[in-house]
Formats: C-alpha cells, sequence, structure tokens
C-alpha cells in the first residue's frame, strides 16, 4: 500500500505513473454489448439492465415532477442550506465565464465576430453505484443553465426504483425537470441512440466508472462527448512543512471513490525528510482507515497508489505534467512559485488550506474534470462546453475591394476557378 520511491528516473516513470487498467479489454466488450442492445431494443432495454445492474424494477423510466417538488421536504435544514450556498458560488464563478462574441474590423469593409450558441438538448451522467453524487447534478447542470442549454437531461441509476431526494433537490435548485431512472453504460447508449421515451441527446457530459468512459468512448463516434472523466485521481504535491494529517486525509477523500480510484503522492525533499513524511503519512492513513466508514474502496485504492520523492523542484513538476492528475493539491512553503510550471492538470488547490473536497462540493470551480492524463490536452467542464462558437463575417464594396484581389490569388492557385469567379464577379 503506497509503495515508495525515491529519486525514480525518468524512464522509469511511466511504469510508476501509470493507471490501474486491468480488465480493459473485458469491460469494453461488455459495454459495446450493452449499447448494441439498448440501440435494438430501446426502453425494454432499458427496463432490464435497471433491474440486473440497479436491482431496481422501474415503474417509468423518469422521475414525476411531484418527487422532484418533494424533494425539498425529504433532506435535513443543514444539508439544503449547504446546496444552496454551494449553487450560488458555482452560478457566480461561472457567470464570469459566459464569453463576449466581440466585433473585430479585420480592415475596412470587413467584419468578423462569433456568435455564441447553447448547445441544445446536452445529456448530464450521474453517477450513483455507491453514493448519490447530488454535487455533480450541480457541477453540470448550473454551467448549461448559464449557457442557456435547453430540454437539459439528467440520467442516474435508482435504487428500489427512487432517486435520492438530495439529488432531486440538486436538480430543482439547478433548473433540470427530466431525469432518467437509468445509470451505466446503457444510459449513455440511451443519449447517444434514443429510445421510444428518450430524445437522443447533441452532446453527452458526465464522469463515471470504467464502463461509462468506455460507453463515452464508444458514443464519441456518433455524439459530441465533453470529455472521459473517471475513474478519480489525485496527487498530492508536497515537502517538509506539510501536516502529514492533510496529506493523508487529501489521499484518503480521492481514494473513497471506489477502487479503481488513484492517489499519488510527489515529496520534495532530501531522502530522510521524505522518508520522515512517508512514515508519518502512512501513519495517519492506517489510523483513519480505522475509522472511515469506506475503509475497504480505499484499501483497494491505495494498492496501486504510490509515493514518489525527488530532491528537486524540476523533477517533481516532470512527474507531475506526466501523470497530468484530475486534482492537484500543491501543499509545499510556497505553493504559487509552482503553479507557473504546472501545464498538465484538471484543477489545482494552492496551500494547506484547499482540500480536494473544496473544489468538489462548494469553491465554484467544477469538479468534472479530465482524468487519465487527459489533462495534458483537455479542460474541465465550464460555460464553454456547452456552448457553441459560430463565425459570422460581413464585408461591404469596399471590404470586397481591399480583400478581392488576393482572394483571387489564392483560390487560383490552388486551382479553384469557381471561388475566384465568386469574388471577381463582385468586384466587376
Amino acid at each position: 500500500m503506497l509503495d515508495f520511491y525515491y529519486e525514480p528516473e525518468k524512464k522509469d516513470l511511466g511504469f510508476l505513473l501509470e493507471r490501474n487498467n486491468e480488465e480493459d479489454e473485458k469491460i469494453r466488450s461488455s459495454v459495446i454489448s450493452i449499447m448494441e442492445d439498448v440501440k435494438r431494443r430501446g426502453d425494454d432495454a432499458l427496463y432490464d439492465y435497471a433491474l440486473r445492474f440497479d436491482h431496481s424494477t422501474l415503474s417509468s423510466l423518469f422521475v414525476s415532477e411531484e418527487e422532484i417538488e418533494s424533494s425539498e421536504t425529504q433532506i435535513s435544514p443543514a444539508l439544503k442550506e449547504a446546496m444552496d450556498l454551494a449553487a450560488r458560488n458555482i452560478k457566480t464563478f461561472h457567470e464570469k465565464e459566459m464569453p463576449i462574441g466581440e466585433d473585430v474590423e479585420t480592415m475596412e469593409g470587413v467584419r468578423c465576430w462569433r456568435k455564441i450558441v447553447p448547445i441544445s438538448r446536452p445529456g448530464l451522467y450521474v453517477p450513483g453505484g455507491t453514493a448519490p453524487l447530488f454535487s455533480t447534478v450541480l457541477m453540470l447542470a448550473i454551467p448549461a443553465r448559464v449557457a442557456g442549454c435547453d430540454d437539459i437531461m439528467l440520467s442516474t441509476p435508482a435504487k428500489d426504483d427512487r432517486i435520492n431526494p438530495a439529488l432531486l433537490y440538486a436538480a430543482k435548485i439547478a433548473g433540470v425537470h427530466r431525469i432518467l431512472k437509468v445509470g451505466g453504460a446503457q444510459a449513455i447508449a440511451a443519449f447517444t441512440y434514443g429510445t421510444e421515451s428518450v430524445e437522443r441527446r447533441n452532446k453527452i457530459f458526465g464522469p463515471g466508472n470504467r464502463y461509462v468512459s468506455f460507453a463515452k468512448m464508444e458514443a464519441s463516434r456518433t455524439v459530441a462527448i465533453d470529455m472521459l472523466a473517471g475513474p478519480s485521481e489525485v496527487m498530492v504535491l508536497s515537502d517538509s512543512s506539510a501536516n502529514p494529517l492533510y496529506v493523508a486525509t487529501d489521499l484518503l477523500s480521492q481514494a473513497e471513490h471506489g477502487p479503481d480510484s488513484q492517489a499519488i503522492m510527489v515529496f520534495i525533499g532530501k531522502r530522510n525528510d521524505a522518508e520522515n513524511m512517508r512514515r508519518e503519512v502512512m501513519a495517519e492513513v492506517e489510523r483513519l482507515l480505522e475509522t472511515l466508514p469506506r475503509s475497504e474502496y480505499m484499501k483497494k485504492s491505495l494498492a496501486h497508489s504510490r509515493i514518489l520523492a525527488f530532491n528537486n523542484e524540476e523533477e517533481a513538476l516532470y512527474a507531475v505534467n506526466e501523470y497530468a492528475p484530475e486534482h492537484l493539491i500543491i501543499n509545499t512553503r510556497a505553493p504559487e512559485s509552482l503553479l507557473d510550471r504546472v501545464t498538465s492538470a484538471g484543477s489545482v488547490f494552492l496551500g494547506p488550506y484547499s482540500p480536494e473536497s473544496a473544489g468538489d462540493y462548494a469553491s465554484g470551480t467544477n469538479h468534472t474534470l479530465p482524468t487519465s492524463g487527459f489533462a495534458k490536452s483537455s479542460s474541465g467542464v465550464s460555460v464553454d462546453s456547452f456552448i457553441k462558437k459560430i463565425t459570422v463575417q460581413h464585408l461591404d464594396r469596399k471590404g470586397v475591394e481591399n480583400i478581392g484581389n488576393a482572394v483571387m490569388e489564392m483560390a487560383a492557385a490552388e486551382s479553384l476557378f469557381a471561388h475566384r469567379e465568386a469574388m471577381r464577379v463582385r468586384l466587376c
């Protein structure tokens, strides 16, 4: 559990930073079979898989409006207040992301701009296998609403034909009223192909386990997806100034997502300091595992997690950017000084008082983030994820005169003479 490596060579980092990818081919085959079945049998397949995988006999595929409205009375006032606070912060942060299609005159008579258009019919997937992730409802639905999306549909697995009231309340305050009681690859299939009751979605959002991730990968051949998100992961970058208890709780808070999750600690400092920190962190981890209720998930996750230590910042940051963590916690003496050199991470948490759980719930940033190294090329969910940008141009007579000869010259050089003619006739 959390094997320790000091000053590993770069050639070994590929192995040491490898995700837990066991049984991927088996999962891929199962996912394709499920998706093809939903595509073929539609609603009937969704009912069958709800019973088979979620042990839920559904009375209907969708949550009723009455169930959504009554959710407020079924959660504690304290939870309601916490969710309202989180929703306000998430909305405030994402409203600042909304772009403006500014008008640019590239030269006299030639105006160009971008028309901002919300994506219609998004599908939001919310996991529900081991815990009701109502926070993900807020993280997906609020930026969708800020972007102006219409016909938002959410899908999450039911338990005994019911959806957790906290999740329903999150949907209510986020403005979502179409909730499909289906989880896993079959939900992604319904979003992708549509069924008798589910109108296909134009883009699919949300995290999930390997089954969901493979289903989204398969779906991307037919429909747009936000990214591949899941299983979850954290990397904690620390030095001898870090509180071992803080480091331990940050590692465990990610490990408790499930046995596929991964937690990596990267230490900057001399070997003696690294070994002392490892010993203190592991002591806290072992103590906490005795008290926390999801310890069995954590132990399985920690079995393929590890501690890497480096004597200098450059090597440590190289490892960070190679791993490209979903969540990166920088708990060092001067965390801001390291941030400029972080080029690949889904979301960064600076300093000892910025646990990953703050971003998961209520700070305002989004917790739907790229995993499995995709932070090297992808960003987390934002308002940008829910909009399209259509470029527009308007030329008047002066604009045609200014760029006409250049357009004709370039079109002729590419042997596209109809293109040349379309400009020439306007110059006559």
